[in-house]
């Protein structure tokens, strides 16, 4: 089972465009994530920009509109993910939990299970079959043919 782990920290919806963490915070994020890599669960991460450094495009009955950050309406934000393999949403948790925090973090970290094409019934595995790549875990993606 896939899981993606979403790190939404309190306040950085209003985070400046430069902001950065402390120096101490990556050091013992980076001790986490090499925990997971070391466990063999990580399969990616990443962190984000404040949402300042970013843009949104909304769609309603047709029309699309482009919204740059801050987006004001916004009560939380993403700060960063991981995508982790594990055998069950409890594993997960587990992992979620063992997240470092400083007595003045605050955060909530999200955890939603991947949807694999084979959850899906057979009609609509037949209609994502345009796009082979979907079909196959992420491990073995471009792996045949000397990709």
């Amino acid at each position: 089972m896939r899981f993606m782990m979403l790190m939404i920290p309190k306040g950085y919806e209003k985070a400046a465009a430069d902001a950065m963490p402390d120096a101490t915070a990556v050091e013992a994020m980076m001790e986490y994530n090499k925990a997971l890599q070391q466990a063999g669960v990580l399969l990616a991460l990443d962190g984000l920009p404040p949402p300042s450094m970013g843009a949104r495009v909304s769609v309603s009955k047709g029309a699309r509109t482009v919204t740059d950050g801050p987006f004001v309406e916004t009560k939380e934000t993403l700060g960063g993910y991981w995508m982790i393999r594990v055998g069950s949403k409890q594993e997960a948790i587990d992992w979620a939990l063992r997240c470092p925090a400083s007595e003045q973090d605050e955060y909530v970290i999200e955890l939603r299970q991947v949807q694999e094409l084979s959850d899906f019934p057979p009609e609509v595995q037949r209609a994502a079959a345009t796009l082979p790549d979907v079909q196959r875990p992420p491990a073995t993606r471009g792996k045949e043919g000397g990709r």
